[in-house]
């Protein structure tokens, strides 16, 4: 190493005043497990909903971890126009309640316009803004302005430094409670690619850093009128997210992916999930072990 090159040193890629703040119970960040969000990418039924959530709580006891749960009660950014959409609003919101109570897990979903936000902040903790919105000025403003925590997806068309102009958004309502979620860039017609200098880029910011595995793994556009994808590859881009020290992972899963009515190429299968889980927190742990050297 030359006199002038800089020591390399294991840093938590959001040491620097990071955001802290509390969903439900649970702390974000927290140094001794990551915040997984998790479940279906769209509410297609109750019976699949409460399916996941039971399999979610029974990992989360038996690895010690904590949950919040996904699902999209509607989906507005689709294909085709013919692609399913969802089972109806407040039916979707209702099932999303009902496993918030009876699961004691909070729960996320998207908000797409301005007045989807006054109805869903009702059943939620979380509101998520997809990648293709994180631009919209009045979608995060309305999402702020509802006191609940904000995720932020990066748009596949955003530098990762540019993220912070989207939480200043949210911030300027006076609601700090922002996480900011990596999902992949446009890399030409139908293909995504994660640059993970970007993990680092975003957590300058000082808010909370999370990887969506599954998104970043989609083709979009590429299966004859819905998005493909390379689910093979979730986990090594999970496990490098946590070595690059993300605060956070997001997985879309699904007790059935082929027989799902969305992202059924990137969807995790319910049944596999646990042990990713298990492996994701052992490195978690090691790599937090090791900024403490």
């Amino acid at each position: 190493m030359s006199p002038s090159a800089p020591a390399l040193t294991a840093k938590k890629v959001t040491d620097n005043n990071v955001e802290k703040f509390s969903i439900g119970s649970i702390p974000v960040p927290d140094d001794s497990t990551p915040l997984f969000i998790a479940g279906p990418c769209v509410i297609e039924s109750r019976a699949m909903a409460l399916q996941t959530a039971e399999e979610l709580q029974r990992i989360s006891r038996q690895e010690g971890v904590r949950f919040i749960f996904k699902g999209s009660y509607r989906k507005a950014n689709r294909t085709s126009g013919s692609s399913f959409t969802g089972i109806g609003d407040t039916e979707a919101l209702e099932v999303l309640a009902e496993i918030r109570q009876g699961y004691n897990m909070p729960v996320i979903t998207d908000v797409h316009e301005t007045s989807d936000v006054t109805l869903a902040a009702r059943y939620v903790d979380v509101l998520q803004i997809p990648a293709f919105l994180c631009r919209q000025t009045g979608l995060l403003v309305a999402a702020g302005e509802s006191g609940l925590a904000v995720n932020i997806k990066k748009g596949q068309f955003m530098a990762p430094e540019d993220m912070v102009l989207a939480a200043e958004k949210v911030v300027q309502t006076g609601n700090r409670r922002v996480m900011l979620t990596e999902r992949g860039s446009s890399f030409g017609y139908h293909n995504l690619v994660v640059d993970f200098r970007g993990l680092a880029k975003m957590a300058e910011s000082g808010y909370p850093v999370l990887y969506d595995a599954t998104h970043s793994l989609q083709l979009p556009g590429a299966g004859q009128g819905v998005s493909g994808g390379e689910r093979q590859y979730v986990m090594p881009l999970a496990l490098a997210a946590v070595a690059a020290g993300v605060d956070g992972l997001f997985f879309e899963i699904h007790p059935d992916p082929s027989k799902a009515l969305s992202d059924a190429t990137t969807q995790i299968a319910l049944a596999d999930f646990g042990i990713m889980v298990k492996q994701l927190l052992h490195l978690y742990r090691c790599v937090h072990a090791l900024h403490s050297l």
